[in-house]
């Protein structure tokens, strides 16, 4: 791996990175100002880190997509990600303050078993967290609660206070989440009525017969955010998980084909782009408590 580049595997090598004395062998806060300017244009990461960037800190990439950060900007990032500064200088100076921790920090901890529940980990850079003052505040009070933490000399005690105040630092986290995606309510309606259209575009288009049943990660891709990111933002706009709305629309498609006395049972699955009439009929019970056979029989009643 040249210089150019970086493999974070451990906080001791973050805290390289940042010109930071190693206290804690697995968990650590940079102040990242004060790191020697880096050569370094891609990370690749093994190790967890929330990054608050307290100035501009010039371009991030992350995938095909490079994004700008000014002050109170909170990212995270964690192992298997592949982050590029996208920084014409020969050498950039890092900002702001870190929080890194290694995946074996989390081991029979209750944060580690319910880690998925903070899918803000596996957010797109652009879906990164925009701090009002009174947050910041928050956030950094968490950092500064790990810092002298992790200070003291460890005993018996050290790690259990240490998760507690990460885990503060994140249930803050899905709070101004959420404060986020309510003060976007214009911006994430829009991406609402996107999702239908791409779900109605799709049936129109006859794409089921190509790409099979539309998931959640092929209409997150469509509209230019991650899977995690967009199930969330569904999920605080309608109530339902992305998944759960997807399932309701083929429903009502399937609803109006399952009426068409022409069509069997079998061809309305293909043409919804089930794999089988069996897996077809099998949520159609689920979700409406009758078989397609049942509901078509109770229409024809009513229509006699």
């Amino acid at each position: 791996m040249d210089e150019k580049e970086a493999n974070f595997d451990s906080v001791e090598k973050y805290n390289d990175y940042g010109g930071q004395q190693t206290l804690h062998p697995l968990v650590s806060i940079i102040d990242l100002s004060k790191a020697p300017k880096s050569s370094v244009k891609k990370m690749y990461m093994g190790i967890y880190a929330i990054i608050f960037k307290d100035r501009h800190c010039g371009s991030l990439g992350y995938g095909r997509s490079s994004y700008d950060y000014n002050e109170g900007t909170l990212l995270f990032f964690s192992p298997g990600q592949v982050i590029t500064l996208d920084d014409s200088e020969q050498l950039h100076q890092p900002m702001g303050y870190a929080l890194a921790f290694h995946p074996d920090f989390l081991h029979r901890t209750t944060l580690g078993k319910n880690l998925s529940e903070y899918s803000f980990f596996n957010y797109d850079m652009k879906e990164a967290l925009h701090l009002s003052l009174n947050e910041q505040a928050a956030i950094l009070d968490c950092f500064a609660k790990v810092k002298e933490e992790i200070e003291r000399p460890i005993d018996n005690h050290s790690k259990r206070v240490i998760i507690a105040a990460i885990e503060l630092l994140l249930s803050y986290c899905i709070r101004f989440y959420d404060r986020q995606f309510i003060t976007r309510e214009k911006m994430n309606y829009g991406v609402l009525e996107r999702f239908e259209d791409l779900l109605r575009n799709y049936y129109q288009n006859n794409l089921p017969l190509k790409l099979g049943l539309p998931t959640v990660q092929y209409c997150a891709s469509q509209l230019f955010l991650s899977a995690n990111y967009f199930g969330d933002l569904i999920k605080k706009e309608t109530g339902k998980s992305a998944q759960e709305y997807i399932q309701n629309v083929i429903l009502n498609i399937a609803k109006q084909k399952v009426a068409d006395p022409n069509r069997s049972i079998s061809e309305v699955a293909y043409e919804l782009g089930f794999k089988s009439a069996s897996h077809f009929s099998k949520l159609f019970k689920q979700k409406l408590g009758q078989t397609p056979n049942e509901y078509r029989g109770k229409i024809k009643i009513n229509i006699n």
